[in-house]
């Protein structure tokens, strides 16, 4: 065993995929899981025969030409185009904000100009020059009124501390229009693989060089890895160091699964819930992700799942870093102890503790797969 991958997301199998295929060497990729993709996996329900997402919705979107060009190889992409509601106060706007938002929200008819030239005023009420934190960013971009009913109560609920406290980055994720756009995503390529995430990830591991080993937790077989094995880890670092220096901060969630006999339950893919009355933050319902599937997409069942955000706690699934001060310090210091360790390199969303897009992981995959496991081997 010469390379020993530790997790089948979205980073560890486009590395895995790169070394069996450029390198032609054989690879090893394992995960705790009893399936791969990691939180990105997607199955049929068995009822209905609709494709979920077994971790909460995930749409493919970029705008790096190399990491398109790279998933299209084991996939074809839908052209499905994400679009997201959002219910505040018994009623239902559009998300992100856009013309639609601002103009239901304030009662308005405004032209795109006129929307700018009203938020503008909005905005400088609270003369935030230099924003410090999400809120602060957030009310720079939009205004008070619009942030406290679309962005600050879901914002607690998701992260389960005053926005305040949280980095000003995170608001960065969400677009914010004065015209009537209302995709969620600006990026040029935007779409579900058509015969679903688990195909996809099935077709990058599927080379002879590679086994997958499922229900195989790290820790199990640390013992038979041999000393000379590159291990490139996608899991919690703090975990992998016995936590030495203290736990890093995660966001975990939790999932309701119900199956109604409804055509259609909320008309949407996603809709979020503003209001800190409603104990989750929004309800999937997948149908809609594949509306070429007629016979699912037309029939008298719908399958939809709620989503809770959740303490994380050890033994829970870790989703999002918390990446304030105290964390990004911390995890320097495990960053800076797997670089001092012999054959052993961290990345993915858990490793490199970054709230990663799809697109994002894939391409530093690949960058970390040219500038560092290649050459590697050159030297061997």
């Amino acid at each position: 065993m010469s390379y020993l991958i530790v997790g089948s997301g979205f980073w560890g199998a486009t590395i895995a995929e790169r070394i069996a295929t450029v390198m032609k060497q054989p690879v090893t990729i394992i995960d705790k899981r009893d399936h791969i993709g990691g939180n990105c996996h997607s199955s049929l329900d068995e009822e209905t025969g609709i494709e979920c997402h077994r971790y909460g919705s995930h749409i493919f979107h970029t705008s790096i030409p190399q990491v398109w060009e790279y998933l299209s190889r084991f996939c074809e992409f839908t052209s499905y185009r994400h679009k997201v509601l959002i219910t505040h106060g018994g009623k239902v706007y559009a998300m992100p904000i856009n013309l639609f938002t601002i103009n239901a929200f304030y009662g308005k008819n405004f032209t795109p100009s006129g929307a700018e030239a009203f938020l503008a005023a909005e905005i400088a009420r609270d003369r935030i020059e230099q924003p410090a934190n999400l809120e602060e960013k957030a009310v720079s971009l939009i205004g008070r009124p619009l942030y406290e009913a679309f962005i600050r109560n879901y914002t607690r609920k998701q992260w389960e501390r005053d926005p305040k406290k949280l980095p000003s980055a995170i608001i960065s994720r969400l677009p914010f229009r004065t015209c009537y756009n209302m995709d969620y995503f600006n990026d040029t390529w935007q779409g579900v693989p058509r015969d679903g995430y688990f195909t996809l990830f099935k077709n990058m591991l599927a080379h002879p060089n590679i086994t997958v080993r499922l229900n195989c937790d790290y820790a199990s077989i640390r013992s038979e890895i041999p000393s000379d094995a590159t291990v490139i880890y996608t899991g919690m670092p703090d975990e992998l160091f016995g936590y030495k220096y203290g736990e890093l901060e995660w966001r975990s969630l939790r999932f309701e699964w119900e199956t109604h006999d409804v055509r259609d339950f909320q008309g949407t893919t996603v809709m979020n819930y503003a209001d800190p009355d409603v104990p989750w933050t929004r309800i999937h319902e997948f149908k809609h992700y594949h509306p070429e599937r007629t016979a699912p997409f037309n029939g008298g069942k719908t399958v939809i799942c709620r989503e809770y955000p959740a303490t994380w706690s050890r033994g829970e699934e870790a989703c999002y870093p918390v990446n304030d001060e105290r964390n990004t310090a911390l995890y320097a210091r495990y960053a800076a102890e797997a670089a001092q360790t012999p054959g052993l390199i961290l990345g993915g969303r858990l490793g490199a503790y970054r709230y990663w897009d799809m697109d994002k992981a894939v391409a530093d995959a690949l960058h970390v797969f040219e500038t560092r496991i290649l050459p590697m081997s050159a030297t061997l």
